[in-house]
């Protein structure tokens, strides 16, 4: 559910006063744990080390980001991945393959330099 309107965007004080007077090139990377905080308009250009429950996560806040919030772009869970056994076994074969693909190209290569 969305903030009201007549309340305006919920920005962290902290935050604010954080960048306030600072310019984003000279700045560095500012570590915050307000996920919840509204990217506002002064925040274009800073870095921002968003925790994510175990690390801060550097986000580069650009024009298009504004009006979202600061933990939509420092997710929480890691995604492992699907699969199991099968998984695996599609993944080695592709990694077989590619290797003999370069061992080929290396081989291809080394034969041309050997005939100049």
């Amino acid at each position: 559910m969305s903030r009201s309107l007549k309340k305006g965007p919920y920005i962290e004080e902290r935050l604010l006063r954080k960048i306030l007077g600072k310019k984003p090139a000279t700045a560095g990377t500012i570590k915050t744990w307000a996920r919840r905080s509204q990217i506002s308009p002064e925040m274009v250009g800073f870095t921002f080390g968003v925790h994510n429950g175990k690390a801060h996560i550097d986000v580069f806040v650009t024009e298009d980001m504004v009006g979202h919030r600061l933990g939509e772009f420092s997710p929480t869970r890691k995604f492992v991945r699907h699969g199991g056994k099968m998984q695996k076994e599609i993944e080695m074969k592709a990694k077989e393959a590619e290797m003999t693909a370069a061992k080929s190209a290396k081989e291809a290569a080394t034969s041309v330099a050997t005939k100049k």
